[in-house]
């Protein structure tokens, strides 16, 4: 069974139901850590050691945060600039993440057609997505396809959020099993 590493940011968690939701429901199984990085660094002084050491014992990362400004929040952005060093994630020596995986989960305040060629965002979500799969690129990591919930400003129905929490449980759980590349071909189909 791989170990998935859930980094979770969320810059206003107390205002969220979907996040809140997706979160909660990946507490507490077995091989799955959930680690809150808004509650883990209320100060923003990352400790690096322990981010890398927390990735050194985990087959999977997972970034779950909700899409603000095309980007993600910025305590992921800081920890990414400070955890994913140069002699540790890329450059020389810097071979610590190869053959690991990264798969997003985020939302969107936009729905699915938004981000269309003629949405109003004009691209779609996987443009908007390169700076992290070139990240993973260069940090040696396989960019999964991302976990995306659309249309959160107005499609907020609970029933809706609830389906798409479990959808992301049985996600995460068939991660940890399946190491064919069956998953990545499932998951590009959502």
């Amino acid at each position: 069974m791989y170990k998935i590493l859930v980094l979770f940011a969320h810059p206003a968690l107390q205002k969220s139901l979907a996040h809140k939701s997706l979160f909660n429901e990946i507490q507490n199984i077995e091989g799955i850590t959930c680690h809150d990085l808004y509650d883990a660094y209320p100060d923003s002084f990352i400790d690096i050691k322990y981010e890398q050491a927390l990735l050194l014992n985990h087959d999977i990362i997972v970034f779950q945060f909700p899409l603000y400004w095309y980007s993600c929040p910025a305590i992921l952005k800081e920890w990414q600039d400070l955890v994913l060093e140069h002699g540790f994630a890329y450059g020389e020596n810097g071979d610590k993440l190869a053959g690991k995986k990264l798969m997003l989960a985020i939302s969107t305040g936009g729905s699915t057609n938004s981000y269309s060629d003629s949405g109003y965002n004009e691209h779609n979500i996987s443009e908007f997505l390169l700076p992290f799969s070139q990240m993973s690129k260069i940090c040696n990591l396989e960019y999964l396809p991302p976990f995306v919930l659309h249309d959160i400003h107005k499609r907020h129905e609970s029933q809706r959020i609830a389906r798409k929490a479990a959808e992301y449980r049985q996600q995460l759980l068939m991660l940890q099993q399946t190491d064919d590349g069956t998953v990545a071909k499932k998951m590009e189909g959502n």
